[in-house]
């Protein structure tokens, strides 16, 4: 990625994403983001146009209510952030689908990530500076930047939370494990 979002991009993706998060919501197709960019004046271009790894999560009284997206770009920003919003809205499997009396009360925030960097050991990894992803064998989970410090947790509580996550005991982290690490833009 060859920036990070400027502060009208940066209004134009939570715009996209509240849109994509009602749509889904009303079970209506997804905005267009290139025509909801064309409406506000801006060119689908430059850190827009590029593939880039987002999440959108979404909370309601401050308890998560769906967080979905991709470490890695797979599609343009733009359009990652309708996929993560849509589907953190209705394809969390730890949620039901969010319903339209809902979206009043949902406070949503996109997670614009940097690439993967694998690290030589835990020691690396910075606990809210570094999002990470864990993989051990065939298994593997990823907490972002903020979720360690929301939780209060220090390293070790959060690598024992992620090899929970992804079904391993928690002192799985400790030998035999490949850690990537990645840094986001919250917003």
């Amino acid at each position: 990625m060859s920036g990070l979002p400027d502060r009208r991009e940066r209004a134009f993706l939570r715009d996209l994403a509240r849109l994509a998060v009602e749509a889904a919501a009303r079970g209506a197709p997804p905005p267009e983001p290139a025509a909801e960019a064309e409406a506000r004046g801006l060119a689908l271009e430059g850190v827009l146009a590029e593939p880039c790894g987002v999440f959108v999560t979404l909370t309601r009284g401050g308890a998560l209510r769906g967080c979905i997206g991709t470490i890695v770009g797979v599609r343009p920003l733009a359009e990652a952030v309708v996929w993560s919003g849509r589907a953190a809205a209705c394809e969390d499997p730890r949620f039901p689908p969010v319903g339209p009396g809902e979206l009043a009360s949902l406070e949503l925030e996109i997670s614009v990530l940097s690439p993967l960097a694998t690290v030589a050991d835990a020691d690396a990894i910075e606990v809210g500076r570094h999002g990470v992803l864990l993989q051990k064998g065939s298994r593997q989970a990823v907490f972002l930047p903020q979720v360690a410090p929301e939780q209060g947790w220090d390293r070790e509580t959060m690598l024992a939370h992620l090899c929970l996550k992804a079904g391993l005991p928690p002192d799985a982290w400790q030998e035999g494990t490949v850690f990537k690490v990645f840094t986001a833009l919250v917003f």
